[in-house]
């Protein structure tokens, strides 16, 4: 069946008059506005051919005709290969090129992992620092070369596609690895929601100490729990959560965009103003020295900041939905390696000036969340733009990141109890001058139940460095390296124990122990941290 509406079918009644036909039998030609276009446009295609206006063979398909009653007509379209109008596998026509992709993947890379590489700059000194972080992004920029060659299973140009990082590894691996590759995802989604919760309410908090600190002219110290703003941040997901696919609203990205590049730039300027005023760079070569810290805590450092530039550097698991978009000839992996070096370039540039200016300012001091760590006390308004920015950023951000696990749950549940009314019941709730909207009671609880689990879990350890430490550890080796060259392996059928392989196998073991010392570094610093934090008392 060819995808030319949601219900893949064209119906239309044979009733509209010939001038307007004529019109319009140019624009249906190829079905260019979209899916919601399609019911439209197939009904003037439909009538258009009965008349001899247009024929069906100028789509470049082929169609079953059935007649119904009352004049009613449905066609089923079946594609004689890709055509015009759509591709290889029956979608409407991708019309992505090099330049919509790599927007899609530098505005999906660029957040709030940024705030921590001053943080981590500064454990690693001004040597380590900006060579760990130019590594990381060599390392991503290669795999991810190796994953856009796995876009299709098979043969390169007309293999099968894989609309998903699931679907790849499904596709070129199989078997047990999809479980572990979805359990590993899945937690990584879990772990972001509680990091995203973190970072939002010490950002809200922030707002309320820079307005605090300025009215006192930095007298009063200004303390307060975070615990307030992690409840009023749960509420309002609680509320988003219960809308069914609220990450596929078309202005999300646009906001999370504009959001993530006005907080960085703030940041970035704040700094380059803070070199300005101290006249010099600040920092060593080695990082915050031994005596600062214990000499344990210098490693687990080091260690630790592993981990928070590897979670900037987190975008694999969204390298293949960005590459179903784009169009070919030439073919999608070509287009998408050259997105990928600038992508990489571009970020790894802001990333360096960041870090490198946020450790240019602060020295060994530089605060481990650049905007909210309070190096910066004035202009206090420009900081609180920089925080509600933060804040609007992951309300979106969390959505985005926790809708395909309810998706998970939700369809799981359905096939496990599908005749329980309880998951399957939707009922209509009236509202004023908008269509019905449609609650579901299990929707309700179970979505409510996980923001109230994220909300509690980031109380007890609020910790925003450690986590996103923790994050890009867990996400690191295996999205990035381990799937992406297990399954270049497997599609080109590199034989074991030629030097190709050796070399993948290398990169990847490489990649595992970084990724090990950067999640233990990260559990030894909230150990540390719960030594001197009592549960639900958090105070800054």
């Amino acid at each position: 069946m060819l995808l030319l509406s949601e219900d893949r079918q064209l119906t239309g009644r044979g009733r509209r008059g010939e001038e307007e036909l004529r019109e319009t039998s140019g624009a249906v030609s190829c079905l260019l506005n979209g899916t919601r276009l399609g019911r439209f446009l197939g009904t003037k295609l439909l009538t258009a051919s009965l008349l001899g206006i247009v024929s069906v063979e100028d789509m470049g398909v082929g169609a079953d005709t059935n007649f119904r009653q009352g004049g009613e007509v449905a066609i089923d379209m079946h594609p004689n290969g890709p055509s015009k109008c759509f591709d290889d596998d029956g979608r409407i026509k991708r019309t992505g090129n090099f330049w919509t992709a790599s927007a899609h993947i530098i505005t999906a890379v660029i957040g709030s992992g940024v705030l921590s590489l001053a943080w981590a700059i500064g454990q690693l000194g001004w040597i380590a620092g900006p060579v760990a972080m130019f590594l990381f992004s060599f390392v991503t920029y290669y795999t991810s070369t190796l994953l856009a060659d796995c876009y299709r299973a098979g043969d390169p140009v007309t293999g099968k596609r894989s609309y998903s990082y699931m679907d790849a590894v499904r596709n070129n691996l199989g078997g047990v690895k999809v479980k572990i590759c979805g359990l590993i995802q899945y937690a990584n989604l879990f772990g972001v929601a509680i990091g995203y919760t973190i970072a939002s309410s010490i950002s809200m908090m922030a707002i309320k100490r820079s307005n605090c600190f300025h009215a006192s002219d930095g007298k009063n110290p200004c303390h307060m729990s975070s615990n307030i703003y992690m409840i009023g941040f749960g509420v309002a997901e609680i509320v988003l959560s219960q809308i069914p696919d609220f990450d596929q609203l078309w202005w999300l990205s646009i906001v999370a965009a504009v959001m993530s590049f006005t907080y960085s730039s703030i940041g970035l300027a704040l700094g380059i103003a803070k070199v300005a005023e101290n006249g010099g760079f600040k920092g060593s070569l080695t990082g915050i020295s031994i005596g600062a810290v214990s000499q344990s805590e210098k490693v687990w450092g080091s260690f630790q900041a592993f981990g928070d530039i590897a979670f900037a550097y987190s975008f694999s698991n969204i390298l293949l939905e960005i590459q179903d978009t784009i169009k070919s000839p030439p073919s999608e992996a070509k287009t998408m390696k050259k997105a990928t070096l600038l992508s990489v370039i571009v970020t790894t540039v802001f990333y360096m000036l960041c870090g490198c200016m946020g450790y240019a300012a602060f020295g060994d001091d530089a605060p481990g969340n650049l905007l909210t760590g309070f190096g910066f006390y004035n202009p206090y308004w420009l900081l609180d733009i920089a925080n509600v920015a933060i804040v609007v950023h992951l309300v979106g951000a969390y959505q985005v990141f926790v809708q395909p696990l309810f998706a998970f749950i939700e369809k799981w549940a359905v096939q496990t109890w599908p005749k329980s009314t309880f998951i399957t019941n939707e009922f209509a709730v009236p509202i004023p001058c908008y269509k019905p909207f449609k609650l579901s009671l299990f929707r309700l609880v179970w979505r409510s139940l996980f923001v109230v689990l994220t909300t509690v879990i980031s109380m007890l350890l609020p910790f925003f460095n450690d986590i996103v430490g923790i994050l890009g550890a867990l996400g690191f080796w295996p999205l990035t390296v381990y799937f992406p060259v297990e399954m270049y392996i497997a599609q080109k059928r590199i034989p074991k124990w030629s030097s190709r392989w050796v070399c993948l196998q290398i990169l990847s073991v490489t990649c595992l122990i970084i990724s090990i010392c950067a999640a233990a570094g990260s559990v030894a610093g909230v150990v540390l941290d719960l030594k001197k934090y009592k549960p639900f008392q958090s105070n800054y």
